[in-house]
């Protein structure tokens, strides 16, 4: 069932070592300040969590995964301050995900754009439906997406950023997205995907918590500076997203919805 909660949803369930984190927005499952910090949250706490050896993390619903940036709140910022918070709770998500001591498994069941591609990007292992399409809209709108670009460009590489960002009315199929590593695997039915999903994950927290730990700090070797970085990556897109341009494009995108 798809929340109704203007600030969205967000719930944990456990499955033994497994942590299955669900997120949900009736605006096809975006994310706004409120779901971003309850995101960061509890990564956080799933991380410090001893009896959790691995997170699954999905989005409620059959269509869409995660639309991205809430088109609600970016009309709503008025100033550098109000617009650099908001894109930093982008940053935020992506360091919890990246300096979590816990695998994270993605399940998409549906269309990504925006900030929910760099949440994908994010994840250790992804599994998506055939649906599972991408799309990096940002430049559509007068902006960047410079916060995610790091996490992309580090599945995808750098060619792969620029394919989705250069063309951002384009949308690049779920077996593009496993091409470039963005997706571990694709299945061709929701009831394989949500099957072979919990089964993968339950099977990864089963595993020695000291070996997973170990593993997920090797595979984001290399990342430490991302703290600071994405910080400032999430002030530069603030400021785009404050210009004329980019605040009619949007005004004008949220009266077509």
């Amino acid at each position: 069932m798809e929340t109704t909660r203007k600030e969205g949803s967000l719930y944990t369930r456990f499955d033994g070592a497994l942590a299955i984190l669900e997120f949900g927005h009736p605006a096809s499952n975006s994310l706004n300040s409120v779901l971003l910090d309850r995101l960061c949250r509890e990564l956080d706490a799933l991380s410090a969590n001893p009896k959790v050896s691995a997170i699954l993390i999905q989005s409620e619903g059959d269509r869409a995964f995660c639309a991205g940036a809430s088109f609600d709140e970016l009309l709503q910022v008025a100033t550098p301050e109000q617009s650099r918070t908001f894109f930093s709770g982008f940053a935020r998500l992506i360091n919890s995900m990246r300096t979590c001591q816990k695998p994270i498994v993605g399940k998409v069941q549906g269309k990504a754009v925006g900030g929910g591609v760099g949440l994908i990007a994010a994840c250790d292992y992804v599994l998506a439906s055939d649906k599972a399409s991408l799309r990096l809209s940002e430049l559509g709108i007068g902006i960047a997406p410079l916060v995610i670009a790091p996490a992309v460009a580090r599945k995808a590489g750098v060619s792969g950023l620029a394919e989705m960002t250069l063309a951002p009315s384009e949308w690049k199929s779920a077996y593009w997205a496993k091409e470039r590593g963005l997706f571990s695997k694709v299945f061709e039915s929701r009831t394989s995907l949500d099957k072979e999903s919990e089964f993968f994950a339950r099977e990864l927290a089963s595993h020695s918590p000291e070996a997973l730990k170990l593993i997920k700090q090797a595979l984001w070797e290399g990342t430490e500076h991302w703290e600071h970085l994405l910080t400032e990556r999430a002030a530069l897109t603030g400021q785009l997203a404050l210009s004329e341009t980019a605040q009619k494009t949007i005004a004008d995108f949220k009266k077509k919805t």
